[in-house]
């Protein structure tokens, strides 16, 4: 059976490890599409516009919302982020793991759209004293910016159920290990939804 494309949603508050955790997930799982959200924030020091995010102005984020070319989008912390479908569909065509990395609103709008493809995890630090204890060593960002991170990470967390797993990174090597298992899990499992492809292959053996 040829490889069935699947999506891999990963969600967790800013600053709990999620890019370093992917880093290490990269080396284990081949054939894969990370999805690049779109924004209208300005890009940090270091960041690339088409690697890190597309960054586009506000007026142009707004009129894509009513073109309908989002297949999810959200403002937070005063700026838009949002996922172009196209590149989505053309990545899932060629049997790929489109990975994403969205917050829980946008994780429940791709579960609607979506469902039969996706897998996902909520990734967080063992304790909110941690996350910011991390926020504030990465220096990224101004105390204001950290404290609407800090109350945003106190709503998310009581999203946590409505994942299909859970991971807490408080020691890299074990979360990476189960962040690939999981990412192996969603090929496996978006095979499931074919269920008249399967059938007809069985009884033609």
């Amino acid at each position: 059976m040829e490889k069935k494309g699947a999506i891999l949603i990963i969600s967790g508050p800013s600053g709990c490890g999620k890019s370093t955790l992917l880093k290490n997930v990269y080396k284990d799982i081949s054939d894969y599409y990370f999805s690049i959200s779109t924004t209208t924030r300005e890009p940090r020091l270091g960041e690339k516009d088409g690697v890190d995010y597309f960054y586009v102005s506000r007026e142009m984020f707004e009129e894509d919302i009513k073109n309908g070319y989002f297949l999810e989008w959200a403002e937070v912390h005063g700026n838009y982020y949002g996922t172009s479908l196209k590149p989505i569909k053309k990545a899932l065509s060629k049997g790929k793991l489109v990975i994403f990395d969205i917050d829980v609103q946008g994780h429940e709008i791709v579960r609607k759209k979506l469902n039969d493809l996706v897998t996902s995890v909520f990734i967080t630090t063992p304790t909110l004293d941690e996350l910011e204890q991390r926020l504030y060593e990465r220096n990224t960002d101004s105390k204001e910016v950290i404290s609407k991170r800090l109350d945003n990470a106190r709503q998310e967390i009581k999203s946590f159920q409505k994942y299909d797993y859970f991971i807490v990174n408080d020691d890299l090597k074990k979360a990476s290990k189960e962040l690939i298992a999981i990412a192996n899990i969603a090929r496996v499992k978006s095979k499931l939804h074919e269920k008249e492809v399967i059938i007809k292959n069985w009884l033609n053996f």
